[in-house]
Formats: C-alpha cells, structure tokens, sequence
C-alpha cells in the first residue's frame, strides 16, 4: 500500500510557513496518524480529526448537517475512492476557545493513490474575513435567483471539455416546500435551502457544475457513462440530500440528455425543466426524463403564459353553464359554471390546456374571481327578469384557499347583486389534506353557503371520509360512474354508495352522463340529479336562457 511521502509531509510545513492564521492538520489515513498546527483547539488531537470535531462541540449545530456529509465524503474516498483532488464546506465555529460561533471554511485537500482512494487528506480551517463573507453573498446572487451567470459559464465550459461524452442536466426541487415553511417556519426552510446547497458543493466534484436555480430548484450538470451510472448518481443525491433535522420531504428530479450540443445551456435547463414538472404529484415515481412530447408541451404553456394577461383585460374569459338535470322530470335544477377562453384568433381553447397552467402559476384565483363575479351576476339578472333562478355552482381551487379570504370574498358578491346565498353553491374537489381543506369548508358552510365535494371517486375517497365529510352534496365523478359501470360489482358499489350516502343526510349528483342506460341506472339507485353531454354540454349564457325556459316552462 502506498503511503503519505516525505515530499507531501514537505509541502505541508511549507503550506503552514505561508499561512500562520488557519488551523492545519496532515491525516495520514495509512497510518492512521494526524499532524497539527496552527491553533490550541488541535493540539492533543491524535486520532481522527474528524471525529474530534464530530464531538467537540466547536461546530454550531446548524452546520452539523453540512458537515456529517463533508465527513461522510471523505470517509468514502478513504475506504473505496474518490473523483476530485479537494472538499469544501462552510461551517460556523469557535474558531478560538471561548469565543462566538464565526463563519469558517474548511477546506480538505486529498493526495489519492491511482484507484482514487484517498491516502492522507491536509485540513485546513480558517475564518472568513468581513469582506470575504460579503463576497460570497455576491457570489450567490450572480450564481442563482434568475441569474446564474457564472454557473452558465461553468456549465459552456465543462461541455467543451467533454465533446465526446454523455451530458446530463439534472434539475430537483423540494416537492410542496411551501408547506415546509408553513410547518417548520421560514427560517427552517432557509436553512434547509442552505444545506442543500452546501451538500451539493461536497458531493458534485469539478468537472459538475452545480447551482440554485431559483428558490427551492437546483441544477447539477454532469457526465455519465450509462443510464445506470446516471440513475445511480441520482439516487446518491437523493440519499444523502435528505432527512434534514429529521424533516420529512420529498425530491422530484427532471433529467434531459444534451443530445444537441448547439443549443444553448439554457434550452437544456429548460428542457429539464419540463421532465421534472411531468412527474410533478406523481405518488410512484419522482424522475422524469424530457421528452418531444414534453417539449410541445413547454410551448404550449408559454404561450398560454404570454397571453393571459392581455385576455383577461379584453375580457377573452367568460362564462359557460352546463346544466344539472332531474332525472325523473327531466327539468333543469342547477347548473355548474365553468371558465371559457374566447381567443380573437385561435378560438375556443381547452380549459384542460390553461387551467393546470394557472393552479401552477397562481392566475387561477383571477379566472375563478371573474367566474363567481358573472354567476352572481347572472342569478340577478335573472331575478330581474322574473325568470326562476335555478342555484348555480361555483369552483373553489385549493390552491388558494388557505392564503385569500374566499368567504369573505364571495360574501361580498353575494351582497353587492343581492342574490340568495342559497343559490350560490361552492365546489371543491375532495383531496387528501382533509383536515386543512374541512376548515375552510365549515367556514363556507357557517356564511350559509351550500357544499359540493366535486369529483366524489376519483382518487382519495373513503369511508371514513363520508363518515366525517362537512359537505352538502356528493358529485359521483365521471370516471368513477363510467369504470364502475362495466361490471356487477362495479354498480353494486355504485348503487351501495349512492345508498349510503342518502342514508346520512347527503344528496347526490352525477357528473358525466353520457347515456340513457346511465341516467336510468343512477335513477335506479336512488339518485335523481345529473349533468353531463347526454343531457347538455356546457352552453353560453344565452343558449342556457333556452334551455331553461323551454326545459322548465
């Protein structure tokens, strides 16, 4: 086995002449040997100098997570190898005894045999300077927050010096981290923030560019030999970029291949920009690779993105009703509002093209404000004409019901048209988060509001959520009547659903008919409403006015 030289043992008292204001050690990992100078703090340090700093109580616990990785690397490189030359972490210690905790950097520069395993490691620990810590900062803000100027030039430079190998950019976040500052408060989410990305600064070596992209989403660059190889380096990130202070998150990656090496750095970000949100709310995979597909996609998102604004000054949003019917006297009971984008050029374009987009972006509650606006408006211009109301329902995004005064809001429609409240029905659609969403439904209830759990089935239904559910009225989602429909047991638990939930007080309504055999059969079990394209689709203002003057006249 090789060993630490007389040459390197040189070089580290040459190092010490050259700078007498850090604290040094020389490990010889060999020999299990360590060599100090520089400070009091390591002057009967003869073992480990790892594990003396571990337990001595010099490093500030909030960098205990930084550093259990920094050590957690070298130890690695010790036993089966390393790819880089140096690590680096910052730490706050007590840089000297007694004194306050002080921003340091501890630098270990690796002498490595040809395997890579690392045969002695020369320590260095010193404090950083006032100027040195505000040139960090500096650094950090060119390195991220939208703009990563530095790390671009890393990146064009890293792939000029491979031309021939496979480039990877590998993009993660921390999936739903607003909830980490709700629950663990701001300045946790800051210090998580911060260790990832000092964990990335230990595990990426030089050849991977890596940086904060903006708030929670972070990029690494890197090479890799097989698809094997790459998958393995995203778990390793995943494994050691979790279980901070024992918090419980989850990473979701988005990988695109740099097949393309004349695009721009950007486009590849951008590309895995698009992979990573394709798995985004997926419960069994958090990896996503980009694809065509997904590229289109991204286009059709920008543009949407582009244009909202300008739509919703020209008033391109507007109201549609699609009718809710008594099956047994086939006349019109309600009907649901639903948003429409009237583009001057394009057309009528999909709600199922820009409503994902604007619950992502946060233009939901703008589109949803202008549809509670024109239903209420609608109920009073009915009144005012001496045309029977029918109670028109309303869509409630979860998105932001915890962070805008819904209530409050829709109270104040409800009063400035005079309508009654009764007609004005709210719809959410159930979720798993039961109890955040059951506080805002019993306050909607308590102003007087009437209930609706939309799309009952399709994914978080429960007995046990029947059982405790706040709401007024169930509505049996489209997929679940449709799949259940085409076996015996299948519409036994249809018609035992139906059946049980009229039994505790709450009324039923299906969404998506589509046939005469699925009108008679929910008839059959007891429920009496329904809407859906066997009965109407959703139809301007104008024709509804039709339908419900010929439907219930």
């Amino acid at each position: 086995m090789c060993k630490i030289s007389k040459k390197d043992i040189d070089l580290f008292y040459n190092m010490l002449d050259q700078d007498k204001h850090s604290l040094h050690f020389l490990w010889d990992c060999t020999a299990g040997t360590v060599t100090t100078a520089g400070s009091a703090l390591f002057e009967n340090v003869t073992g480990d100098p790892l594990d003396f700093l571990r337990e001595s109580g010099l490093i500030d616990e909030q960098s205990m997570p930084q550093f259990n990785v920094f050590t957690a690397r070298l130890e690695e490189g010790v036993i089966s190898g390393i790819n880089r030359s140096s690590l680096s972490v910052d730490i706050l210690m007590k840089f000297t005894p007694g004194a306050d905790y002080e921003l340091c950097g501890f630098y270990a520069h690796l002498l490595r045999d040809e395997s890579g395993k690392v045969l002695a490691v020369h320590g260095t620990i010193r404090p950083y300077s006032q100027k040195e810590v505000a040139n960090k900062k500096i650094i950090t803000t060119f390195s991220s927050d939208r703009a990563p100027q530095i790390y671009g030039q890393e990146v064009a430079e890293m792939m000029a010096r491979h031309p021939d190998e496979e480039i990877a950019f590998i993009q993660f976040d921390v999936e739903r981290f607003k909830l980490i500052n709700e629950n663990y408060g701001v300045e946790t989410g800051d210090e998580l923030l911060a260790f990832l990305t000092q964990t990335l600064g230990i595990i990426c070596n030089e050849e991977q560019p890596y940086c904060r992209l903006t708030a929670d989403v972070f990029m690494i660059v890197t090479t890799f030999d097989s698809d094997q190889h790459l998958l393995d380096f995203i778990h390793r990130l995943e494994s050691l970029l979790s279980g901070f202070k024992g918090m419980e998150y989850r990473l979701i990656f988005g990988v695109a291949i740099a097949e393309d090496r004349t695009l721009h750095t950007r486009r590849h970000g951008d590309n895995a920009t698009i992979a990573r949100q394709s798995v985004k709310g997926s419960a069994l995979n958090n990896i996503g690779f980009f694809n065509g597909r997904m590229r289109s996609e991204l286009q059709k998102k920008q543009l949407i993105e582009e244009n909202m604004q300008a739509a919703l000054l020209d008033n391109q949003f507007v109201m549609f009703l699609q009718p809710k019917y008594s099956i047994s006297t086939n006349r019109i009971i309600g009907a649901e509002a639903l948003a429409r984008w009237i583009h001057p050029e394009k057309g009528m374009i999909s709600p199922a093209e820009f409503i994902p987009v604007f619950e992502e972006n946060g233009f939901i509650l703008k589109l949803d404000q202008i549809i509670w606006d024109s239903a209420c408006r609608k109920l009073r211009d009915w009144i005012d004409r001496g045309i029977q109301p029918v109670p028109v329902s309303v869509n409630i995004s979860r998105e932001y019901i915890h962070t805008f005064d819904v209530v409050g809001y829709l109270l104040e429609l409800v009063k400035k048209y005079d309508v009654p409240i009764k007609l004005l029905e709210l719809e959410i659609t159930e979720t798993t988060d039961a109890q955040g969403v059951s506080d805002v439904v019993q306050k909607m209830k308590d102003a007087g509001f009437t209930m609706l759990m939309d799309d009952f089935g399709s994914g978080y239904s429960s007995l046990n959520m029947l059982k405790t559910t706040q709401f007024d009225v169930l509505k049996i989602d489209r997929g679940f009547l449709s799949k259940f429909m085409e076996s015996g047991r299948g519409r036994k638990i249809i018609s035992h659903t139906i059946s049980m939930s009229r039994d505790i007080g709450l009324d039923i309504i299906a969404e998506g008919v589509e046939t005469k055999e699925q009108a008679q059969f929910l008839s059959d079990c007891g429920c009496d409403s329904a809407q859906g394209f066997y009965y109407s689709k959703p139809v301007s203002q104008e024709e509804f006015d039709r339908l419900l003057l010929s439907a219930n006249n």
